[in-house]
């Protein structure tokens, strides 16, 4: 059987390259992308090559942006003109293979495989790839090459970003004398806290993850401690699937506050936000959910302080109110009462919601019919034009965030 071959690609500063193609103005210009400066969403989203000259830096605070580079132009983030050229670009993929994965809105795998006989060898599939996405977007493509998915990222990262032809193919022969010699860190699933981690064992380099003993690793970090050596070693055996992301193991709402709430009265209000956003997304896709997890943090997301626990409800449910009930319990009991930033809720453990126990206490059909109802109108009219009551108050987010996508403005 003959070597897969995947490709890794990365759109190069996506947002900031589709506001330069959407405004030749700006092309000899350093911009950033950013949310607005007066909330807290003044943070840089993407940089472009000539901003991150001056040593601006992605999800680096927008006032430290300006203070490097004086000349600096700011443009507010616009979530659907990313989201369409996301998909024109993938368009261009699945001309070249149907096998065509997206890791993130700028981030997609294609295993080319079965193309080569119609396109060329790997190298120059690559090129012509790079060549449309440049010509129909204006966007530059990075190509890390690998017979895996693990290799293709790492080829894209750590090689492909800093080749001028922006393409580089990591083989498993090679890895000793490419992928080995490279520090701990820039190993695909190793972050700040795992790398102190392994510091603290004598290991600094991939190469001697990955002449360690599995063994070693398993003891110390279970499951995880064993794909960290696999990934160190090249090894990955997952397929590139356009329906990975069909079938959903939880579905979750995560918030970064404008301000820091202090108080349990403001922070619930935001959970309460939170767990009818979680609900109608899983009364969308026909699922209900039996685990819930909260957890929020400060204002210092690099610090320790705050907390993710769950707890496994009674039966499964998508209702908002039942949720907010459990996400309220939990919170009560590890909430340290320190100031909130970050705050997030997570359904898991998900199944159809074509059954569901009835309950002499409760008029569950008459719920559902409701909760459809709403739904309906939100989906026709927006977000926002049912609410309750309590998003109305100062801490409520919910009339702010329906101008948004994911978090930004549309």
């Amino acid at each position: 059987m003959s070597r897969r071959i995947v490709f890794l690609a990365d759109m190069q500063s996506f947002f900031a390259s589709v506001e330069k193609a959407a405004n030749p103005a700006l092309r000899d210009k350093p911009i950033v992308v950013a949310g607005d400066p007066e909330r807290r969403s003044g943070v840089v989203l993407a940089a472009c090559p000539l901003a991150k000259a001056y040593g601006v830096t992605t999800a680096e605070a927008l006032w430290q942006a300006q203070q490097k580079c004086r000349q600096l132009v700011v443009v507010k983030p616009r979530m659907e003109m990313y989201i369409r050229v996301s998909l024109q670009i993938s368009r261009i993929f699945e001309s070249f293979t149907d096998l065509v994965e997206p890791y993130s809105i700028d981030e997609q795998f294609l295993d080319v495989t079965g193309s080569v006989a119609l396109f060329g060898d790997p190298l120059t599939i690559a090129r012509q790839i790079r060549q449309r996405v440049w010509l129909e977007t204006g966007v530059v493509c990075r190509i890390g090459i690998g017979e895996n998915k693990v290799l293709a990222k790492m080829a894209c990262d750590n090689f492909a970003k800093k080749q001028p032809e922006g393409v580089f193919w990591l083989k498993r022969a090679e890895l000793a004398e490419t992928l080995w010699p490279l520090p701990v860190e820039k190993l695909f699933g190793v972050g700040s806290r795992m790398k102190r981690h392994f510091h603290r064992m004598g290991v600094y380099t991939i190469g001697q993850v990955a002449q360690l003993s599995p063994a070693v690793l398993t003891r110390r970090w279970g499951v995880n401690g064993e794909v960290l050596w696999r990934t160190a070693n090249g090894l990955d055996d997952s397929p590139v699937s356009p329906r990975t992301h069909e079938r959903q193991k939880g579905i979750g709402h995560h918030m970064t506050l404008p301000r820091d709430y202090h108080t349990a009265a403001d922070i619930k209000v935001v959970l309460l936000e939170l767990c009818e956003e979680v609900c109608r997304r899983a009364r969308s896709k026909r699922l209900m959910g039996s685990v819930i997890s909260v957890g929020c943090r400060g204002a210092d997301f690099q610090a320790t302080a705050g907390f993710w626990r769950q707890m496994k409800l009674d039966e499964p449910t998508h209702d908002a109110l039942t949720l907010f009930k459990g996400a309220c319990r939990l919170f009560d009991r590890h909430w340290r009462h320190t100031p909130v930033r970050s705050i997030g809720v997570n359904l898991g453990q998900l199944v159809e919601d074509h059954t569901y126990q009835l309950s002499l206490f409760e008029d569950k059909p008459r719920q559902r019919a409701l909760a459809a109802a709403i739904d309906g109108i939100r989906a026709r009219y927006g977000n926002a034009a049912v609410l309750r009551a309590v998003s109305l108050l100062d801490s409520g987010q919910a009339r702010e965030r329906a101008q948004k996508i994911g978090g930004h403005y549309k």
